[in-house]
């Protein structure tokens, strides 16, 4: 294993969120590939995440967002497992960033499995229009509206946007790292975008 540079580790920390040990670790195993070892990491992460998956969440907290101008504001609910967890920065953390997320891109939905039918077909239907008017066929016209409707996702669901300060990864990665590091299974499990005169 190679010896790793204390900046690289901070950088690597400053990308991913994780600790001083888990960046040095990745880095060593990667031999100083910082790409590969924010894969390496998010690997981990989603590992401990499957695991956790099926643990109840009935602990967790509301936090409230007021923007600065007090013209949006965000309530956001965040389950965990344990009270103790609830009470740590990086939940705290997690509440914040997405609340603040929440309020610029103003998301519709949590995650694709809760996007009402009656958008979904509406978007489909304009989706085909306008591909049959660009002299698009059949089979063609599925395959692009699939992708279309992929990028829908990722511009109207929660978990699937890019996350505001950092586009290279989705509010749901943001919430595995934090399972990642705590240990726990969380979920965002509602959130209220409130707007002046919207």
């Amino acid at each position: 294993m190679a010896k790793v540079d204390i900046a690289l580790i901070q950088q690597l920390r400053e990308r991913t969120g994780l600790g001083m040990m888990d960046c040095k670790k990745a880095l060593e195993e990667t031999n100083g590939d910082i790409e590969k070892a924010v894969d390496l990491l998010r690997k981990k992460g989603a590992a401990v995440a499957a695991k956790r998956s099926d643990k109840t969440t009935a602990e967790g907290l509301v936090h409230a967002y007021i923007h600065p101008g007090a013209q949006v504001g965000v309530l956001i609910e965040i389950n965990c497992e344990t009270d103790f967890v609830a009470r740590t920065d990086t939940i705290k953390e997690l509440a914040h960033d997405v609340s603040m997320h929440i309020a610029a891109m103003k998301p519709l939905y949590l995650s694709s499995a809760e996007v009402d039918p009656k958008f979904l077909e509406h978007e489909k239907e304009i989706l085909k229009a306008q591909l049959e008017q660009s002299g698009k066929t059949g089979a063609v016209i599925e395959q692009i509206l699939q992708g279309k409707l992929k990028k829908l996702y990722t511009e109207v669901c929660l978990l699937e946007q890019p996350f505001i300060k950092n586009d290279k990864q989705t509010i749901n990665d943001l919430v595995q790292q934090a399972i990642a590091k705590t240990g726990e299974n969380i979920k965002i499990a509602h959130f209220a975008r409130f707007e002046v005169g919207a």
